[in-house]
Parts: structure tokens; sequence; C-alpha cells
């Protein structure tokens, strides 16, 4: 038997110590010329340049999470005690029609009843009337000048009505019909605003082969939640996780109610059970429950005093919750400090505003943590997830883009219908399922061979997976600032 050598053995020995192509590693080259004289210097530690990158934990600061084990939350909100009406007034002198309650809902069922004495104002004038009659949403009206609404409002006009009391005449009994003598006055009954939202599936998994998974890497990774080490899989999967979680908050912020169209649509892929998809989130909440304002005087939201005296007065509508949260965008809340300074008497020279008087021997404090506005309190922070350039702070959008949400601080006391009693909670929380044997507010789990082997896959799958819904309680006392 005979032995071939191989063509490419180094068998030429070197007579000195010197740098030859044959005795120092290129590893810029491409194929088998390593010819570099010297190793690189190898920074190892991984350089983290953006800072902290998870946006969750907005909804774990004001919020709460409670389990479920239905399909859907539903929860009944108090409608208003005092009786306010839109309507218009008819082309007859003393007829008004009903057309919905004062925020808009309800179509022309109303509460209002005979002998009720009432508002009646229109965009110019505001008088006093007595209820006559009623049919229907039309009631029938006497003004007490003894006018009619067409020569004193005008015929066919929009007004509000607001039932302020009653009046009889001595030993009257209620208004009866004058055809029949039966009574028209009935009690009535507590009216409450019914909603509903049902929780999404959201899944995502993490995945290395085995052979991976033994590899040791050259750059040292440290994860956001304090794991380090040589082993790439370790930051992938961390930061699978942390996306995962992200996406938990960014859906309760961003999600919106589908409606099945019909076959061919894209919400059939996700839903082939011809269910609506998609679940309300706290922007959409706000925007068809709540209120919004976009700035005033043509200028942006924060910028001018006027704008927050608009949202006092709308929230003396509303629940008047005295103490309000603003998570906002940078620009807003930098609009906001510089309207805050300029209310300052030294204002100009921006010095002396602030906690501690901006002292010569301290830094420079040019910011504002909250104010006091009439009897409201707002207390400012800023929000990561507006100013990311990987989440909202990178949309192109800049007419209707968020920029800020004023949220109550507090709790308040609903009706649970899923079980059965009044509960007290804050006006946001997270319901997700659970159960006895199985509690999804976050699973996770690991399948393949790695490690403990659960399948024969040559692989490690991380998986992620929670089913959850946003209650939004109280929307009326929210504002979104665009």
């Amino acid at each position: 038997m005979a032995i071939t050598a191989g063509a490419n053995l180094n068998l030429t020995p070197l007579p000195q110590k010197y740098a030859d192509s044959s005795n120092y590693i290129d590893f810029t080259a491409s194929g088998t010329n390593w010819t570099q004289q010297y190793l690189p210097e190898l920074m190892e530690k991984e350089a983290e340049v953006f800072g902290k990158r998870t946006i969750s934990g907005f909804l774990a600061q004001i919020g709460a999470e409670e389990a479920m084990t239905a399909d859907q939350v539903v929860w009944s909100e108090q409608g208003r005690l005092h009786l306010a009406y839109n309507g218009a007034t008819a082309a007859t002198a003393e007829t008004i029609t009903i057309s919905s309650d004062i925020d808009g809902r309800g179509g022309g069922a109303h509460g209002i009843r005979v002998s009720d004495t009432i508002l009646i104002s229109s965009a110019v004038k505001t008088v006093n009337a007595i209820v006559e009659a009623v049919s229907g949403s039309d009631i029938t009206v006497g003004l007490y000048d003894n006018g009619d609404l067409t020569t004193v409002i005008g015929g066919s006009t929009t007004v509000t009505v607001l039932v302020y009391g009653t009046e009889y005449g001595k030993g009257q009994s209620y208004k009866s019909d004058a055809s029949t003598g039966a009574d028209t006055r009935k009690a009535l009954e507590p009216q409450f605003q019914t909603h509903t939202n049902k929780p999404m599936i959201l899944k995502d998994y993490y995945e290395i082969n085995g052979s991976d998974v033994s590899q040791i890497g050259w750059v040292e990774v440290t994860t956001e939640e304090g794991q380090g080490g040589y082993l790439w899989y370790l930051k992938a999967a961390s930061e699978t996780k942390m996306r995962f979680t992200d996406y938990l908050e960014m859906a309760m912020l961003e999600s919106v109610k589908g409606t099945n169209l019909g076959s061919g649509n894209t919400e059939d892929m996700i839903n082939g059970a011809g269910e609506a998809f998609g679940t309300q989130g706290l922007f959409d909440a706000i925007a068809k429950r709540g209120n919004t304002t976009s700035g005033v005087n043509g200028l942006l939201p924060g910028t001018d005093l006027e704008e927050f005296d608009q949202i006092l007065a709308e929230f003396d509508k509303q629940g008047a919750i005295e103490e309000n949260m603003m998570f906002l965008d940078r620009n807003t809340s930098l609009n906001i400090d510089d309207m805050l300074a300029g209310m300052n008497s030294y204002g100009s020279g921006g010095t002396s505003y602030g906690v501690f008087n901006n002292q010569e021997d301290m830094a420079l404090n040019l910011g504002f943590s909250g104010f006091r506005r009439g009897s409201y309190d707002f207390y400012k922070s800023d929000f990561r997830y507006l100013n990311d350039k990987g989440t909202r702070g990178g949309l192109l959008d800049t007419v209707t883009n968020i920029r800020g949400v004023i949220i109550p601080a507090g709790t308040s006391t609903v009706y649970d219908g899923t079980l059965g009693k009044n509960l007290t909670r804050p006006f946001l929380h997270v319901r997700y399922r659970a159960s006895q044997t199985d509690d999804r507010r976050l699973k996770s789990w690991v399948t393949g061979s790695v490690g403990a082997a659960t399948s024969a896959l040559d692989a490690m799958q991380v998986h992620y997976l929670s089913e959850r819904c946003l209650v939004t309680q109280g929307a009326n006392n929210f504002m979104l600032m665009k």
C-alpha cells in the first residue's frame, strides 16, 4: 500500500522569523488566500445604540389585569341623571320633534312627560316652556311668555331641550289624556349604555436548529432581561419575547373591531367562522365614545391655553374628574412646557419658572411635570410609543396622527354582566382568558429536541400566546389629542 501526500501540504521550513503568506491568516480574503498579518482587535461587547427599545409598561401603570372565562366581556355604564335632548322645532308654532339624547344617542326615544317645565335653546335664544302633550317623539309645548316657537325661536330650527322641573295647579293630579282620561305621566327607569368587547388571540414563536444552539459566537450579547453571554440565540429568543410583549400592549392601543363583509374579504381569511374579527383598542374607543381635540386657533395641541380651557369645559359636561394624566409625544410635551413658561412673569428670561426657581448653583430646569387649571390637575409624561421611530413616532401622517392622550385617574364603578354585580375598577383594564386548567395571559412553552426533548424536530421552538382585550370604561372622560 502506498502513501500519497496532499498537494497543498506546507513542507518547506522557514529559515527566519518574518511575515510570510504561509504563516499569517487573512480574515478578509475569500477562498484560501489567508494572508493577513495580524489578528483583528475584537470589541466583544455588542453596542447598545438604541437604549431601551421596549415600549411596554403603559397599561401596567394606569390599568389592571383580570381574568375572564367567556368569549366576550360585557359591561354597563350609567346614563346621565338629568333629561336633556337634541331636537328640531317643527313648522307648527308649538311642536318639537326629539331626535336623540344630548350625546347623540337613542333616536327619538325620550323621557319628557306632560307638565314638565323645560328650557328650549336655539343658537340665538333660550326660552322657558311647559309640556302640554306628548306623542311619540313629538312634544307640544306652551311658552311662558305666551309666544310661539315660530316667532320666538324660528321654525325648523335645531334646538336643545332641558327638563328642569314640573308644575301643577292646586289639587291637580297628573295630566291625563283628554280623550281617554288615562294617566299619561309614566315613571322613569334608569338608562344605561351597554358595551362589549371580545378578546383577540396573539401568537409568535422563535426557532433555532440544534446545531446552532451548541455554537459559541464571538460577540458578547446582553438582553434587556439581564441574560448575557456568547450564545446569540439567547438574545434572539429574548428579543422575540420582548417584541411579543410589546405587541400585547400595542394591540390593546391600536386594534379596531372588524365587520364581516362576505366572502372574498380579508377578514374571512382570519375568521372562517363568519364572525367579526378584531377587538376595540384604546385609541378607537376614545375616537368613537370619547372626545378628540386637534388644537385651536390653527395651533398644534398644547400650544394655546385656550385649548385646555375648552378641554376643561368638555370635561365639565362629562364626569368632571379632577385628576388627569397626559401621555404625550415629544413635540406636544415641549409645546406645553413653552406654553407654561410663557405664563411666568419672568418668561422673557426663561430662568425663573419651575419648582426650585432655577437657582444659580443648580442645573436649569426647563420642564414641567404637571399643572393646575381651574379645578383640574394635569400630570404630564412622555409616551415612548408616540416617540420611537420604530412605532408611531415613525409614521408619515402629520395631520391626523395621535400626539397624546388624556386619561382620567382613579376608578369607576360599573355593573359587570359576566359576574352579575357592581365592581370598582380602573378606567382601563385588560381582560384575559383563563381557567383553572389554562391561563392565557401570557403563555410560553418550548418544543423540539433541544434540552428536554418533546418531539423529533432537530430544533428548539419557543412559543408565545395570549388572548386578551381592553376594557375602556367611561370613554367620555378621555381625550385624544391629534
